[in-house]
């Protein structure tokens, strides 16, 4: 009995099956163009002076640090706590959010929206140590031969749970059938739901509150019974959130400022 080749058989009726796609996507295409880019769709609750959603949200957040500038000429003084710190540099790390959109309607192209939300964060830092042959803690050496590595790093994490409460201004352009492009922008009140107390244990210790001014843009989609909006938006802190005193005594006197700052993906429902 001969073997049946099932790309063979493919290749024989490959002009059926073509046929047979083609009459499929061409039947899929009426359906799925009346909720996004055929019949103009009505729901998005445009016209109304006040109307609400809710959100989803990704971020990849991080730190900005500033050296202190005894830290910069350290070489000069080597008797400083901070002089086995060769380098302070902040990663990012993933995270995520979720809130409601409040939205008061100025003008179809203007809008003000109010869009409290809680955020879960992680900050790493990454410290690069100069090795001290009498600190055993972050000595790492090789087993087959007697010598120290050249160089320890270190990982310092703190989580933080954030209430933001953004204020932002929202230009639309015109709507072009379901779908229309918006530019967002506005500042930010942010505090942390654990106290001061309990964050003072953290390798480096930051405040509490802070201040930031985001910026984004993104597009608003219309379907039949809701309008979905996928945004990108950056936020960069305002304020000084760094705590010396509590901080690490090795690295309190080698940072003068952590500041935060964040990418992130929102997905607007409305």
């Amino acid at each position: 009995m001969q073997t049946t080749y099932i790309w063979n058989q493919l290749n024989l009726r490959r002009h059926k099956i073509v046929l047979l796609g083609l009459v499929f996507f061409l039947a899929v295409i009426p359906t799925f163009g009346q909720g996004m880019f055929g019949l103009t769709s009505t729901s998005g609750s445009d016209n109304r002076t006040l109307s609400y959603g809710f959100f989803l949200a990704a971020h990849n957040s991080t730190l900005r640090v500033k050296y202190t500038d005894e830290f910069m000429n350290q070489a000069a003084n080597s008797t400083n706590p901070f002089s086995r710190v060769r380098s302070v540099q902040p990663q990012f790390s993933p995270g995520f959010s979720l809130g409601f959109i409040g939205i008061l309607r100025f003008h179809d192209q203007v809008q003000l929206l109010f869009t409290p939300k809680v955020g879960f964060y992680e900050y790493k830092t990454e410290v690069t140590y100069f090795y001290d042959k009498l600190d055993e803690r972050l000595i790492q050496t090789n087993p087959d031969i007697e010598e120290y590595v050249a160089g320890g790093v270190q990982v310092y994490s703190l989580e933080a749970t954030m209430v933001e409460l953004p204020l932002l201004f929202k230009y639309r352009s015109v709507r072009f059938n379901n779908t229309r492009m918006y530019f967002i922008g506005g500042g930010s009140y942010q505090f942390r739901t654990k106290s001061q107390d309990e964050a003072n244990v953290d390798d480096i210790v930051m405040t509490g509150q802070d201040v930031s001014i985001e910026a984004g843009m993104g597009l608003e989609i219309y379907f039949k019974y809701f309008k979905f909006a996928p945004e990108i938006r950056f936020s960069h802190g305002m304020m000084n959130t760094y705590q010396a005193e509590n901080t690490l005594p090795e690295l309190r006197d080698a940072i003068s400022s952590l500041k935060r700052k964040s990418i992130t993906l929102y997905l607007n429902f409305q």
